[in-house]
């Protein structure tokens, strides 16, 4: 085994943290930084004011510079409150130039198995949001997961009493795709979820 000097043994152990970031990946990123040091002090310095200028909105819990984050202030239609398990999911929508009304990140998604809980997420600060009164519909874009299903359906009991509309995202086969090479839980909900032309 080949042995590195204690920074960069450092820096590869850090670099291992990241999502899908393994032992080889991580060698090869620190690898390919020490070849240019102008990248290591530009990358630091990125780090750095992402570490100290960017936060969770106090209203949304979405990814922002300024609090509260440009759509919780932005002119948005206040009605419709898309609810999503985190802020890349947000970004995901927003992309799509589909949605006009404000968003909801919970931080995550109810997984009893791995210790997250509703009071681990951002469930309180939903309902709160809920109570004000100018909520009419709830979109609750959680993902397709067994988790995110739970989430969804945990979220539809506390939602339902106070009367507001709720929604889920449809979901089915996906464009550009072959029915045969499709799982059948897919057809089957793409079946029951069918629209009218």
């Amino acid at each position: 085994m080949l042995h590195f000097s204690a920074s960069l043994t450092k820096l590869i152990g850090e670099l291992k943290k990241l999502p899908g970031v393994g032992e080889k990946t991580a060698l090869r990123l620190a690898l390919h930084l020490l070849k240019s040091p102008a990248n290591v002090h530009a990358l630091a310095e990125s780090l750095m004011e992402v570490g100290s200028r960017v936060r969770f909105c106090s209203t949304c819990f979405g990814i922002t510079e300024a609090d509260p984050c440009a759509i919780c202030t932005g002119n948005r239609d206040v009605s419709l409150l898309c609810v999503v398990e985190e802020p890349q999911d947000m970004l995901a929508i927003e992309r799509s130039h589909s949605f006009k009304g404000r968003y909801h990140v919970l931080q995550g998604a109810l997984s009893p198995l791995n210790g997250v809980t509703p009071a681990q997420l951002r469930i309180r600060e939903l309902m709160e949001r809920l109570e004000k009164g100018e909520c009419k519909e709830v979109v609750l874009a959680t993902n397709f997961t067994v988790e995110g299903e739970a989430t969804a359906l945990y979220l539809t009991h506390l939602i339902k009493p106070t009367g507001i509309r709720i929604t889920r995202l449809a979901h089915g086969i996906p464009l550009g795709s072959d029915l045969e090479y499709v799982d059948l839980a897919t057809v089957q909900r793409a079946m029951e979820g069918r629209s009218e032309l």
